[in-house]
C-alpha cells in the first residue's frame, strides 16, 4: 500500500530532486521509469534577424559546442516576436560552458548568425524537469528573487500543480541560478493563455508571492518551442 502511495505521488509531480540538499528529494520519473537526475542549462536569448539564417548557422556549430560539453536540449521563439529566441542547452561542466561563451569565435558567429542584440546568459542548476510529451507547446519562463529558496518553494509546493493547472499552467520545469541559488526559473507550458494571463496578473497570485518571499516583480518570457 505505501508502495503504491509512493508511485502515485511521484505521478502527480513528475518531478524529482536530488539527495544533496533536504529539499531536494529524488523520485521515480513514472514516464521512464528512471529516477530523475539533476542537470545543468545555459539559457540564452536574443534577438535575431532572420530566424533561419540564425537556425542554420547555430547547428553548423553542434561540434564546437559538444567540444565544450554542451548539447542542444530546446529552442524557442518569442510569440509576441517570433525573432526573439530562447535556446536551453544542456552542460556538463560549468567552467566549459563559460569558456565557450567567450570565445571570439562564437563572437563571430554570432555575428555572421545575423543576432540583432547582445545575447543574455542564464546559467542553471534544474532540479525538476518534466520532459513527457505533451501537445502544447506555448511556454512561459519565469524568474524572480527570493528571500530564502526552502520556504519559497514550501509555499509554490502547498499550491499544488493541480491549481496551477486548472489556470491553465503546466509545471514543466523549475531551476535556481548557478551563481545565485535564490534567483528561481520556472517554467510551465500554457495550455490555456487567458487563464494562465488572468492567473498570473492576479491579486492572489501577488499575495501568493509575497508570502512565499519573492523579492521584486518577476522576469516574464512567453515562447513557443520549435518542433
Amino acid at each position: 500500500m505505501k508502495k503504491n502511495l509512493t508511485n502515485l505521488f511521484a505521478f502527480i509531480l513528475l518531478f524529482s530532486f536530488s539527495c544533496k540538499n533536504p529539499e531536494e528529494k529524488k523520485i521515480q520519473d513514472d514516464t521512464s521509469g528512471i529516477p530523475f537526475q539533476p542537470f545543468k542549462v545555459l539559457v540564452i536569448q536574443h534577438p535575431v534577424e532572420n530566424f533561419s539564417v540564425w537556425k542554420d548557422a547555430y547547428e553548423a556549430h553542434d561540434s564546437i559546442r559538444k567540444a565544450y560539453g554542451i548539447t542542444s536540449f530546446q529552442i524557442g521563439r518569442g510569440m509576441e516576436d517570433s525573432n526573439m529566441v530562447t535556446v536551453i542547452d544542456k552542460i556538463e561542466d560549468i567552467q566549459k560552458a563559460k569558456e565557450f561563451s567567450s570565445l571570439n569565435e562564437l563572437k563571430d558567429a554570432i555575428h555572421n548568425a545575423g543576432v540583432a542584440g547582445p545575447p543574455v546568459f542564464h546559467y542553471l542548476d534544474v532540479i525538476r524537469n518534466d520532459n513527457s510529451k505533451i501537445e502544447y507547446f506555448d511556454r512561459v519562463m519565469i524568474s524572480h528573487k527570493v528571500k530564502n529558496f526552502a520556504d519559497w518553494l514550501k509555499v509554490y509546493d502547498e499550491e499544488g500543480t493541480e491549481s496551477r493547472k486548472a489556470n491553465g499552467l503546466m509545471d514543466r520545469g523549475l531551476a535556481r541560478d548557478i551563481d545565485d541559488s535564490n534567483l528561481v526559473y520556472i517554467v510551465f507550458a500554457i495550455t490555456d493563455m487567458d487563464k494562465a494571463k488572468e492567473r498570473m496578473n492576479s491579486v492572489a497570485l501577488k499575495k501568493l508571492m509575497m508570502d512565499a518571499g519573492v523579492e521584486g516583480p518577476p522576469t516574464i518570457s512567453f515562447y513557443r518551442l520549435e518542433k
